[in-house]
């Protein structure tokens, strides 16, 4: 993909270009011109289709980018670009096909997945490493040829390392574990059960157990404070750290080595890694990075690159 060659054209261009992003923890949908400039936006709640089923996910969707359409025309709108967790285009891109022309029927659908629209709107191009690390965990890279692989991305219930999810729920296992004198006490047990407002590890039971949905979203939310923890020096809040940061940055290396991929450029992406802080800055040391990741743009405009250059090719030869 020539992100250049885009721009170069964006005079060319009087359409709109419609981004949508649903990752683990919330939705977000933008408008913008060729410039990428935001001509609408709107969030909503999580749509992953295999936590809250296709039905719900699909009005979550529509909802958002109706109200980030506005009074804008729908036929004005040329492309869409959309990366849902729980739906990649590799599986689902009939689906996401359907989502989006049941609010803009006539515009072209790249359905994508929300870890590619990450790393494309890190890099601004689809080449490169992304590794995610926000409710869940997985590495994409892309090969300059185009050829790509997806490690991780298993889930809460077969993998996730080095998630949000993770994090809490490792953090969760070192309370219990010093409950049942495993292991030293730590500053995690009144940070994460005062969190969860719970007065003994007993209570974790009932607390968890209880819900019919997993709480998935509870526990990830327990991430920053094992960070926290982490930063002040806390032992096993430190462990969990780096256990992480070994795993992630094992798969990043194994996914650079099956492309053979020579010192391509590496993105962060996710809550867990978007800022510095002891697990991403364990990541960076692990990885050998000299300088912190820091994304070119969202991965909201990630979807719009791609939907802008996909609208680009369909134009190619025609009369201007």
């Amino acid at each position: 993909m020539n992100m250049n060659a885009a721009e170069q054209k964006d005079v060319m261009l009087p359409h709109l270009f419609m981004g949508v992003d649903g990752g683990g923890s919330g939705l977000r949908v933008i408008l913008t011109d060729a410039a990428l400039t935001i001509r609408g936006e709107a969030h909503g709640p999580a749509a992953n289709p295999s936590a809250v089923g296709r039905e719900r996910a699909a009005a979550l969707i529509r909802e958002a980018m109706q109200k980030a359409l506005g009074d804008v025309p729908p036929e004005q709108v040329a492309s869409v670009g959309i990366g849902i967790a729980g739906a990649a285009a590799s599986h689902s891109a009939a689906w996401l096909v359907e989502v989006v022309r049941g609010v803009l029927p006539q515009a072209l659908v790249v359905p994508s997945a929300d870890y590619e629209i990450a790393l494309v709107g890190a890099l601004g191009r689809r080449e490169g490493v992304l590794i995610l690390a926000g409710t869940g965990s997985l590495v994409y890279a892309v090969h300059a040829e185009g050829r790509s692989i997806l490690l991780g991305g298993w889930g809460y219930l077969l993998g996730d390392e080095g998630s949000g999810y993770w994090l809490g729920l490792e953090g969760l296992r070192a309370i219990l574990e010093a409950e049942d004198g495993l292991r030293p006490p730590s500053t995690l047990r009144d940070l994460l059960l005062t969190a969860l407002r719970v007065k003994t590890p007993r209570d974790l039971i009932p607390c968890l157990y209880g819900e019919a949905i997993p709480p998935i979203q509870r526990i990830a939310g327990l991430a920053p404070l094992v960070l926290s923890a982490a930063a002040q020096g806390d032992a096993a809040a430190c462990a969990i750290v780096e256990r992480g940061a070994q795993k992630l940055a094992k798969m990043a290396h194994a996914a650079m080595h099956r492309l053979e991929m020579a010192s391509p450029p590496i993105a962060f992406a996710g809550g867990v890694l978007s800022e510095r802080n002891p697990f991403s800055e364990a990541l960076q040391r692990h990885l050998g990075l000299s300088e912190f990741p820091r994304p070119l743009h969202s991965p909201v405009l990630g979807a719009i690159l791609l939907a802008r250059e996909a609208f680009l090719h369909t134009q190619e030869g025609k009369p201007q």
